[in-house]
């Protein structure tokens, strides 16, 4: 006869020694979807993101009581270009600002959500939301859905008390990056960290900061070829908005 071993956790345990002991098989095999799924290249060394899918190019830079965030305007299914009006850059009130790349469908999905609580904020509040507010609020959203993610990295620009800018960017689960001056997302990130870094100066008033931020984007997409064809920038001040198109290659 087989002698029957009972094991006697505490109640805390069980719960954990059930979990670890069921993960093996709690996690299927996906290799054969993987390479089925057209959103895989060819070559299974060098499989495709999903953030790359539609391309994308996001940037925002601080200037002297002032921000500029630009965007390019190609929309794409990997190197098919589908359109070339395709909006990243959104206004959520007069100071802030938020860019997302990533997945077309979950950008316009974000931000119609991030709409919606701003419109409850102001409702409750009798308010607008800071910009430090709006970036917590945007990754507790991404933060809650961090199991089935919203495919996209916002960057988040605007201006604060005493026209302070604010800028930052977070990814997909909403950890947040801040800085004081520059911060990029999308497909030409690795090219935009390169030419803002290069182009960037402190203290740079509206012109300047709206010359430069856009020699840097015009420059970076050209150097990745699921971005491009043009691009978008604002340039917000305590007092003005001002919107502008850019013409770039249209390759």
């Amino acid at each position: 006869e087989k002698e029957e071993v009972r094991l006697d956790f505490p109640p805390s345990h069980r719960r954990r020694l059930y979990l670890v002991l069921s993960l093996p098989s709690t996690f299927p095999d996906f290799s054969s979807v993987r390479k089925s799924s057209k959103l895989y290249s060819e070559n299974p060394k060098f499989p495709m993101s999903i953030f790359e899918y539609n391309g994308s190019a996001v940037v925002a830079m601080v200037g002297k009581n002032c921000f500029a965030i630009a965007s390019d305007r190609r929309l794409g299914v990997q190197l098919q270009t589908i359109a070339t009006d395709f909006q990243r850059i959104s206004k959520i009130h007069d100071r802030v600002f938020i860019g997302l790349s990533g997945l077309a469908t979950d950008v316009q999905t974000l931000y119609q959500r991030l709409v919606f609580r701003h419109k409850l904020y102001q409702l409750r509040e009798e308010r607008d939301m800071k910009p430090e507010t709006f970036a917590s609020l945007v990754s507790a959203i991404l933060y809650e859905k961090r199991f089935g993610p919203y495919l996209c990295q916002p960057v988040i620009a605007g201006l604060g008390d005493d026209n302070k800018p604010f800028i930052c960017t977070m990814d997909s689960i909403g950890a947040k990056e801040l800085a004081k001056d520059f911060v990029v997302s999308g497909t030409a990130s690795e090219s935009l960290y390169g030419a803002c870094e290069a182009m960037y100066k402190p203290d740079m008033e509206a012109e300047e900061l709206f010359e430069t931020i856009s020699q840097a984007l015009l420059s970076s997409v050209d150097r990745d070829c699921l971005s491009g064809w043009g691009g978008h920038v604002y340039i917000v001040t305590p007092t003005e908005i001002k919107e502008r198109i850019l013409k770039g290659r249209m390759d």
